[in-house]
This record gives structure tokens, sequence and C-alpha cells, in this order.
């Protein structure tokens, strides 16, 4: 049954700022995986391809990760659910989306906000693998995105028992504007510094592969350097490579909220009311959501932080809790 509820998520007493429950993962949450990763390369219908790190055995339930923008399977908010859901008896495997895995992909498209084809791709292929296995999904900011446009694209044509978004950037223009804003603009302006740097060192290796048509179309994006708003590096670098009309055309095709009314499976949507990557106006309303999908709205939290208690040496995650809670009850 539909619904949005208010959650009894509090954050800890030493990280009452959204800013700060932003941050302190980022900056002081080591990676100190106690289990190595299998990869595995797709060659995806395109040829190029994605990278995808597995954890866990064969005979568990299987559960899909998707990271953030400029996130990838080292993230630690990745890596402390898998670890976890392996206590909890799920397998897990992550899609790194194009380019980052750690080696740039072979074309000049990447990974955007509605770019829903590769995760489609990935359980299309797992699907064909093992027919059987349960299979969940769980998505971050962007990756959540992503995740709830194609279960609401989907239309319950797909087996899967159960889905979490987190931190989702529901409608996109809002969120581009809300990054425009005060504390904010540090977020954008680190994101987008690590997008340009990531064009022009993409440029460079398709060129040294010698894939020199895909090449040109990064070089005819133009000059990138002046951008200093989501606004303007949607449109002239998202929209244009991959076939949106401009910012506008993009944002209105590819935020999930819309989706919302379509998916069938059991859903949650975790959103913090003080993410400083938005507003609370990209909260749904109930009539927005179909009877699958359950909105749990925090008061705090931050974007992707939701550390609930402890010390600051030893803070609680309390996604790493919510997350398989939600999980289990559904397998």
């Amino acid at each position: 049954m539909s619904a949005v509820i208010k959650s009894s998520f509090k954050s800890a007493w030493w990280l009452k700022n959204a800013h700060l429950q932003t941050i302190y993962p980022f900056l002081f949450r080591k990676a100190a995986p106690k289990y190595l990763l299998y990869r595995e390369r797709l060659i995806t219908p395109d040829n190029d391809f994605i990278d995808i790190d597995w954890l866990g055995e064969r005979h568990q339930p299987l559960i899909v990760l998707l990271h953030g923008l400029t996130g990838s399977s080292q993230s630690t908010y990745i890596r402390g659910l898998q670890e976890q859901l392996l206590l909890d008896g799920f397998r897990t495997v992550v899609l790194n989306f194009r380019g980052c895995s750690g080696e740039l992909n072979h074309s000049a498209r990447c990974y955007h906000s509605g770019e829903t084809e590769d995760l489609d791709f990935l359980y299309q292929t797992i699907r064909a693998r093992e027919p059987d296995t349960p299979i969940a999904m769980v998505g971050f900011s962007l990756g959540g995105n992503v995740l709830l446009k194609w279960l609401g694209e989907s239309k319950g044509n797909v087996s899967v028992f159960a889905a979490v978004a987190v931190s989702v950037p529901l409608v996109l223009s809002i969120c581009a504007s809300a990054l425009d804003k005060g504390f904010s603009k540090l977020y954008r302006y680190k994101l987008l510094d690590e997008l340009k740097e990531y064009l022009s060192a993409k440029q460079r290796y398709l060129e040294q592969l010698g894939l020199t048509d895909e090449a040109i179309k990064i070089a005819e994006l133009g000059d990138v350097s002046y951008i200093k708003s989501f606004w303007q590096y949607d449109n002239q670098v998202v929209a244009r490579l991959h076939d949106f009309k401009d910012v506008h055309d993009y944002y209105q095709r590819s935020s999930s909220r819309q989706f919302l009314k379509s998916i069938k499976v059991p859903t949650l949507v975790i959103q913090a009311l003080d993410d400083p990557f938005m507003t609370p106006d990209v909260l749904p309303t109930l009539d927005e959501l179909s009877n699958s999908v359950q909105v749990e709205v925090t008061e705090g939290g931050g974007h992707v932080g939701f550390i609930s208690g402890g010390t600051l040496y030893k803070p609680v995650y309390w996604l790493e809790q919510r997350i398989p809670e939600f999980i289990k009850a559904h397998v």
C-alpha cells in the first residue's frame, strides 16, 4: 500500500547539521573492506563495457547495488552495505556505471540520471543465467533515480522482489537549482570539477585507443572550463552526448518522480528533508505513488548520510540497518 511516512530516524547528536551528515562519511569513513570483490566485465550491446563487482555465494538471494554520481563499487556507502548484506545472508553485485570502475569506457557516451539501458542489460544478463534467483535492488542518489525510472518503465515486467532508493533527485531541475545556493555550491564545485576532469581524460584516452570518432564527439562539445552550474553542464554535455534536445528535455524525461505511479515492485524511497542536494519540493504526493511504493521521510540525514548514533569514532550508519530490514521483509 502506498504511503508517505515520517521516519523514526534521529541524527546523531554530534552530527545534527545536514552538511556534517553529508560530509562526515566522505571525509572520515575509511574503506577497510573485509572481503575481496570478484570483478566481471560485460560487453554491452553497443560494443562498450560495464564492470560489475560481486560479493557472496551463488546460492544466496542477490541484491544489485547502484552508486551515485562520480561514485563506484569502492564508495564507502556501497562497501558498507555490501558487507552488512553479506552478514544477513545476501549476495551482492555492484553496477559500476560506465567509466566509474577505474577504467574509462570506450565510447563518448557515459551515464546520466536517466540512463537505464545498462541496468536493464545487467538485469537481463543475470536473469538469463539465473532465472530463479530472487533479486532485489538498491540505488543511491543518481543510482536511485536510475533505479526508480527503470522500475517505472518496466511496469511490472521484471522479476524483482524489492527495491530501495536513497537520497533520490526525484526532480532534476529542482536539484540542479538547489546546488546553486548557499553552502551547497561547494558540492557543485567538487562534482563539476571531477566531471570536467573526467571529460578531458576521456578525450585523451579515446584518442590513444584510436577511437577518433568518439574522441571528436567530446571535442565538439567545446570549452567546458567556464561551466559553473549543473544547468550549464547538463545542457552542454549530457544533453548533447545522449541525444536530448537540451537540458530541459533531459530533466523532464529523466526525473524519476513521474515514474513512481507505474512501479509494481515493493519499493522504499528514503529521503531527508534537509538534503542539501535538493529541497522538499522534490517529494511526491500520495496520488503520485503506486500501491507498491512507500516514501520514508526523515527530518535529518543530509545526502546519503543518515548517521544515527554512536560516537565520533564509532558512528552508526542507519541505512545499513533500514535497507536490509526492508529487503528481509520481502524476500
